[in-house]
């Protein structure tokens, strides 16, 4: 089966980074490939997504973000803009989006970027607002496990875990980025020096933590700056690597019966390279599914 994806034009942006201008070449590719299934996000999680982030953030902070007024509005680290605004709602609405079909489906994707860095009051490492925990905030009745193969750690998200009770975060990276470990955020730092080894045994820890968690969801961060070629990179994976990584992911919620919604997490490199390694995470979900 095609992996039912959420992608709406409205994500892209023109960023200085790949993070939201990648997003419209990668959903093409991996529709014409035969691997996703495009769809746009949800009437009714799009109209009220503010509502909604105002729930999750400080409302001064999403005010800030709407209107582009004040320091806040560009604290994720971009100059803000209109178009990046409209981005980065249509892509929270999203992740509300694909919840939904991975719950139905088993396996979905939201081709969206930006969401783990970013604080209750403030944005932050190109994220806005946290899309993982707004799946959670509006999911209170089903357990929300976070794998965040990000090369940074998840800070955001580990300190939204902390007032979100359905809400775990396991960042696997090669940088802890400030992230945290606390009773529901484990942060497993893992750098390669060619053999893949010790990330995996990571990935069986996360995996670990997750049986204990018993989560109704998985929202998977398929970061690229774990590559090896990634200037901002630090675990050192190669494409063949990274591939392995996304297969075993998919393969082991599968049989595990836990519903998945993946996401394209950093990436910055040259836009060919990223995009190509981000399509490569929905060959292994439609390999893995299939």
């Amino acid at each position: 089966m095609k992996i039912q994806t959420i992608f709406s034009p409205k994500f892209a942006a023109n960023t200085p980074t790949p993070s939201m201008r990648k997003l419209a070449p990668v959903a093409k590719e991996a529709a014409r490939l035969g691997y996703a299934q495009l769809q746009e996000p949800d009437l009714a999680h799009s109209l009220g997504i503010v509502t909604r982030l105002n729930a999750l953030h400080d409302p001064d902070y999403v005010a800030a973000f709407v209107s582009g007024e004040g320091r806040l509005a560009s604290s994720n680290g971009f100059t803000w803009s209109p178009q990046i605004r409209d981005g980065v709602l249509a892509m929270n609405a999203g992740m509300l989006s694909g919840a939904r079909l991975a719950i139905a489906h088993g396996i979905a994707a939201c081709v969206s970027q930006g969401f783990h860095h970013s604080q209750p009051n403030h944005g932050g490492g190109f994220c806005t607002f946290n899309g993982l925990a707004l799946v959670a905030k509006e999911t209170p009745g089903r357990r929300v496990f976070v794998l965040d193969c990000d090369n940074h750690g998840g800070d955001g998200t580990a300190e939204f875990a902390k007032s979100l009770p359905n809400l775990f975060n396991y960042s696997v990276c090669g940088s802890m980025f400030g992230a945290e470990s606390h009773s529901r955020s484990v942060v497993d730092h893992v750098m390669l020096t060619g053999d893949f080894k010790p990330y995996d045994e990571a990935l069986g820890r996360a995996f670990k933590a997750a049986a204990v968690f018993k989560p109704g969801i998985v929202l998977y961060q398929a970061g690229m700056d774990a590559h090896c070629d990634d200037p901002l990179g630090g675990a050192n994976l190669t494409t063949e690597q990274i591939y392995e990584r996304d297969l075993t992911v998919f393969r082991h919620f599968k049989a595990a019966g836990i519903p998945v919604l993946f996401n394209l997490a950093g990436g910055y490199s040259t836009l060919d390279k990223v995009v190509a390694l981000h399509v490569g995470t929905f060959k292994a979900a439609y390999e893995a599914w299939n």
